[in-house]
């Protein structure tokens, strides 16, 4: 499987970026989105997919916030995988402290993920995948599937394309070699913009989807961003 050389970049994007938090607004608190999907799932099956017996995998895991959720919240163990030394770095030296059933490993999700067949009970996919190309993300797909248990879930978020003003100007003055993805103007790597219809497409052969949520749209605001959530169980 070919790997991209502009990964490097990303990695020292990242790197710097948890370093000095210059980009973006780091947090310790779990993803607004992490928690409404923890809601659903208790809504729709109780504790059957958030107990202690269960183990979820973080595709760019960050800080591990997400996972230390989950972990002290449902008693869950999980593993984590980020590009970024410095933010596997900081997640480790927090699960430490909170002595949690955690491991975070820095890794590239395009990859083969260092996992068991169907020993997961969750896989959170949450602003990540959009980094891979065409091949990585079906490489991607394959591997989460391969890797989920029987009717475990997925929690997809990625930016969407449709109706996002922003995204089309993107493409439009920065494209990537990729149909529907543009060079990131401060990152400097090539980002992919879902539609809709491409994520239906992705996952539909594999998995049932319970439930999608849009962010709204913001064509007044370019530099606000549409994104997409949706809560995806395997079957089978």
């Amino acid at each position: 499987m070919k790997r991209q050389p502009r990964k490097g970049s990303s990695k020292k994007f990242w790197d710097k970026e948890y370093a000095q938090s210059g980009h973006i607004a780091l947090s310790n608190d779990p993803s607004e989105d992490l928690v409404k999907f923890t809601r659903f799932l208790e809504r729709e099956f109780g504790r059957k997919y958030l107990n202690p017996l269960a183990s979820v995998t973080d595709l760019g895991c960050g800080n591990g916030r997400n996972l230390i959720y989950l972990a002290e919240t449902y008693g869950m163990r999980g593993v984590g995988y980020d590009i970024s030394s410095e933010a596997v770095l900081q997640a480790n030296r927090l699960i430490k402290t909170k002595e949690l059933p955690i491991v975070c490993s820095v890794q590239s999700i395009a990859s083969s993920l260092p996992l068991p067949d169907t020993s997961q009970t969750l896989v959170l996919d949450m602003m990540t995948s959009h980094f891979l190309n065409s091949e990585e993300r079906s490489y991607l797909r394959d591997e989460i599937i391969r890797i989920l248990r029987p009717e475990g879930f997925l929690l997809f978020k990625t930016f969407l394309r449709d109706e996002d003003t922003h995204a089309e100007r993107l493409l439009r003055e920065n494209p990537a070699s990729e149909a529907g993805s543009y060079i990131h103007p401060k990152i400097g790597v090539a980002e992919h913009v879902f539609t809709e219809r491409e994520i239906e497409d992705l996952f539909k052969d594999y998995f049932f989807i319970h439930k999608i949520s849009k962010s709204h749209r913001h064509r007044e605001r370019l530099a606000k961003r549409r994104s997409i959530s949706v809560y995806a169980q395997k079957v089978g």
